[in-house]
């Protein structure tokens, strides 16, 4: 059941109107001398280059190299501006281009064109990536024959597409007639030490390709010079430690979810971010499951092996750098191959598909070693087959313009129960537990580009969040207020029940009473005798919505990627559809170009 939507008094007027000079004015008094000197510097060797629209703006001479990326999380745009620095330090001229932003027109002036490229989901392209994957593998691909090429891929070898786009951009642009220019190279969840290799091959191939001589890669690397910002220092390796200062359950104790409201501490810490951003909470398993782990290895649990060319004990190694949760195929077959049992090696063939599919679902690495014992190898031999721990990224919902020195999270902790043992979120029961007055997280920034709040603060903004997918938008709706703007702001909110599982519910009427949230409505799929969902709320709700849009809204989209996000991305189309009296290929042209304008974004996972 919706509550009824109530428009709210209006906010008081806009302060102040930003022009773009008093905008760099302010940029730049922020920075130290230090940080004026490289900027200038920077900009000076980027004359002529541009990155998205204005891109188009650029000089008739072709760059020398070409960067294009696509990205969901941010991870792609942060490599890509990583390259951009190591080919503007040796002189190469270039441009670097959003995939949403590359043309066609673009394709043909480029001579050397440098891909980094994230799968998302099953093997699909990240959203902004799409445009730019149709156009190569559509009718309308140019020829690009004269064209030398590289890709760097980034995945998560717990899927079984693993890297299937970066793969798929490789294939298709040999088939269009480009030539490699590097092979192409493929990153798990701990990309950097990959990704790294990657940008000083092809720094050198861009170096080599202008008749210089090629610099070492330690001696590219030192010309690329880091922002001096502390915001920058901290990373998955060199966390902060923030202190913990509200650990708070929001939904009812009879929820069939456990959801917290986590508050941590910057204070101290000169971590900047933007609303949009997310945290990344550094992953360490259980002490409890590494012991039970280690009872069923035929290890010494100090044996030294290696990490990261590092020495350490087997168990510091794996509760600190290894995956010791669910089993993926990738990982079964380097088990199958390493134990050499048979009925495991059976379930390698192509004709026992299914059978290793049920066999995997609920599995945890304890199950395996457990259930087919490691005989006759040594502890560094098993290391090598285990995944990387990885980092857990966290939506932030929280404005550093309404709690400077702090930054919000809103987390559902996961448990389960499978072959008879209690299973939990590696990072989700981490935080679940961090409620005594001492406790820290080991945290870092990661910057989200791709998930911003429009830059004129009277435009309207139309938030879509499902369950913990509306963190974000407490976020936006926190800075709009904190900033006064004036921009109407309506949120979609779904999840089970009204009395259970409606997150941030007093927060939300009292914006809405104040005047910061203009228009509320919210779908319990658990009420009533038909399963209510927000995309019902966007058809119900069609004339209004469309009425937004003409009148330059902008569509957040946060939360679950496999069902929801899929389900609201239709009902927006048949929205367009039916109340802007467009046929498919109008609605699909619409829809293309919110994107490339950023009045469609998506955070989805």
């Amino acid at each position: 059941m919706s509550e009824p939507a109530v428009a709210g008094p209006a906010a008081e007027a806009f302060p102040f109107e930003r022009t773009l000079a008093e905008e760099v004015r302010r940029l730049v008094g922020r920075l130290d001398a230090g940080q004026r000197a490289w900027l200038s510097g920077y900009l000076l060797g980027s004359i002529g280059m541009g990155s998205g629209a204005a891109a188009a703006a650029a000089p008739s001479v072709a760059p020398t190299a070409t960067i294009v990326y696509g990205s969901q999380s941010g991870n792609c745009e942060t490599l890509a501006k990583r390259l951009e620095e190591a080919l503007a330090a040796v002189g190469v001229t270039h441009v670097v281009l959003d995939m949403l932003d590359c043309r066609k027109a673009d394709l043909d002036r480029a001579r050397h064109l440098l891909v980094i490229v994230s799968t998302h989901g099953e093997g699909d392209p990240p959203d902004r990536a799409r445009p730019l994957y149709d156009l190569l593998h559509g009718r309308k691909a140019p020829k690009l024959t004269d064209l030398k090429y590289s890709v760097l891929a980034l995945g998560d070898s717990s899927y079984e597409q693993f890297c299937e786009t970066g793969r798929r951009f490789d294939a298709q642009l040999a088939a269009l007639g480009a030539k490699r220019l590097h092979e192409r190279v493929e990153c798990d969840v701990d990309f950097q030490d990959n990704a790294t290799r990657w940008i000083d091959a092809v720094v050198a191939q861009m170096v080599a390709a202008q008749g210089e001589a090629v610099p070492a890669a330690a001696s590219i690397a030192t010309h690329i010079r880091p922002s001096a910002t502390v915001a920058t220092a901290y990373t998955r390796k060199n966390p902060w430690q923030a202190p913990v200062l509200a650990n708070i359950r929001l939904t009812a104790r009879d929820s069939t979810k456990d959801v917290r409201h986590i508050e941590l501490s910057l204070e101290g810490a000169g971590i900047h971010y933007e609303v949009g951003d997310a945290l990344g909470v550094v992953p360490r398993n259980h002490e409890t499951e590494v012991a039970a782990l280690l009872e069923h290895l035929p290890f010494d649990a100090e044996s030294p092996v290696e990490v990261g060319g590092a020495s350490m004990s087997l168990r510091e190694a794996l509760t600190e750098h290894w995956d010791i949760g669910p089993v993926n195929r990738a990982l079964f077959e380097r088990y199958a191959a390493l134990s050499k049992h048979q009925a495991l090696s059976d379930l390698t063939q192509d004709n026992a598909k299914a059978q290793l599919e049920a066999f995997l679902r609920g599995t945890h690495l304890i199950d395996l070693v457990s259930d087919h014992p490691l005989e006759g190898i040594e502890a560094a031999e098993f290391v090598r087959i285990l995944r990387p721990l990885a980092p857990r990224l966290y939506s932030i919902a929280s404005s550093p313009h309404a709690t400077p020195d702090e930054v919000h999270l809103t987390v559902r902790i996961v448990t389960y129960e499978s072959r008879g043992r209690t299973r939990g979120g590696v990072v989700s029961t981490l935080l679940a537990g961090a409620t005594d007055a001492n406790a820290r997280v080991a945290v870092y920034p990661h910057r989200n580009a791709a998930f911003r709040l429009p830059a004129d603060p009277n435009a309207p903004i139309i938030m879509i969040g499902p369950g913990t997918g509306v963190a974000p938008f407490r976020a936006f709706i926190a800075e709009r207020e904190a900033l006064e703007a004036r921009g109407k702001n309506w949120l979609l909110f779904g999840d089970r029940t009204l009395r259970s599982d409606f997150l941030y519910q007093t927060e939300w009427l009292d914006w809405r009473k104040r005047g910061a949230l203009h228009r509320l409505d919210v779908a319990f799929s658990r009420e009533g005798n038909e399963k209510v969902y927000v995309q019902h709320r966007i058809r119900e709700h069609g004339a209004t919505f469309y009425a937004w849009l003409q009148e330059g809204a902008h569509i957040y989209v946060c939360g679950d990627a496999q069902q929801m996000a899929p389900d609201v991305d239709a009902a927006i189309r048949e929205v367009v559809r039916t109340h802007g009296a467009m046929n498919d290929e109008r609605v699909e042209e619409l829809m293309l170009n919110l994107q490339r304008e950023r009045r469609y974004q998506r955070d989805v996972y």
